[in-house]
């Protein structure tokens, strides 16, 4: 498969789903663009009734069904309630470092359709009124949403729409460096979301046949632990394509692909492991080999769900996970390198 393009593609697909706040739960219009870019490259998707996204490309080799599953769900907060004096308090969708949140700008989006703005707080916010300022801890019962809105008591925020269990979205702050590396919360996991459409668009172009059916699955429920429970039952094996991690005890750099043996779940596939390393080195993607103790993926899900597969893991090193994430652009191309030469294009 001829590569040329792939980081041009890589950095429109980033820009395009970026555009989108998507936490689980809170996924709908994502859905809906990844229909419309699957459209645009003239291939056929369909919505499983859980949420999920799935496009299926015949092989030719149709024997075998080859899944290849990344998520476009995000870690985000929800309305939890709402104080005397208008404060928002809140709940988390999935696990965010909640003390890199302090400061952040956000969104809430309400069921009537308004959106108003607002900012992630500790309830100790000012250096020249709080004596904690800088010491009181960041927690759920610590922080708060201050609403751009001249708010001074919880029934001015009700007179708004706003309630609880209406969704709050933080700020990704997406930005590409000179330097190619790529800054934002989320890179777990759009980043792996734009390398299947990178591939997919490449496939395309080139008229490419894949050797296998194959299935490009984006789940919506992956940050909450329920995203691979519901994959399809035809699957002959399962490429889970999510962040590699970096850090305490780790080989991994943000400019590597990672390719995980084993994770909090257990051993992946050793065939699978063995095959996408001799790949690796094939193709000569610069890849490191860890062990994560406090990662589970979608395989976990399916496994538990009962589905009878092997798995494997893959993806980009990246740096200060589910908090102020980065990686770099050689990390994701060779990661949707070695998804090509898994599909053996």
């Amino acid at each position: 498969m001829d590569m040329t393009n792939l980081e041009k593609d890589l950095r429109y697909y980033l820009q395009e789903l970026y555009a989108i706040d998507s936490p689980s739960g809170f996924t709908g219009k994502m859905v809906k663009r990844l229909s419309e870019l699957t459209k645009e490259l003239g291939y056929e998707g369909r919505r499983t009734r859980r949420g999920n996204f799935m496009i299926r490309v015949p092989g030719k080799d149709q024997d075998r069904v080859l899944g290849l599953a990344a998520h476009v769900d995000t870690l985000g907060l929800m309305v939890r309630s709402i104080t005397p004096k208008g404060e928002i308090m809140f709940t988390t969708i999935g696990g965010p470092v909640l003390p890199s949140l302090d400061g952040e700008y956000c969104k809430i989006y309400t069921r009537s359709g308004k959106v108003y703005t607002g900012t992630v707080l500790s309830l100790s916010p000012a250096k020249h009124v709080f004596p904690d300022a800088n010491t009181r801890i960041r927690d759920i019962d610590n922080m708060y949403v201050r609403l751009d809105e001249l708010v001074k008591t919880r029934e001015d925020v009700l007179n708004l729409g706003i309630a609880p269990g209406d969704f709050i979205c933080y700020d990704p702050k997406f930005e590409i460096t000179p330097s190619g590396f790529i800054k934002s919360r989320f890179l777990d996991d759009k980043a792996s979301a734009a390398c299947f459409f990178a591939i997919l668009k490449g496939m395309k172009e080139q008229g490419i046949v894949p050797a296998h059916t194959c299935d490009f699955i984006f789940t919506v429920y992956e940050e909450v632990g329920s995203g691979g429970a519901t994959l399809p039952g035809d699957l002959t094996e399962l490429l889970i394509v999510d962040m590699g991690c970096v850090g305490l005890d780790l080989s991994c750099g943000e400019d590597q692909v990672s390719i995980c043996p084993k994770d909090s779940a257990g051993p992946f596939d050793y065939e699978m492991t063995s095959r996408l390393v001799a790949l690796a080195k094939e193709q000569g993607i610069d890849y490191a080999l860890d062990v994560y103790p406090m990662y589970s993926s979608d395989a976990a899900v399916a496994w538990r769900a009962g589905m009878d597969l092997p798995a494997g893991l893959i993806g980009t090193g990246v740096q200060a996970s589910h908090g102020m994430e980065r990686t770099h652009m050689k990390g994701l191309t060779g990661t949707a390198k070695l998804i090509a030469a898994y599909l053996g294009l």
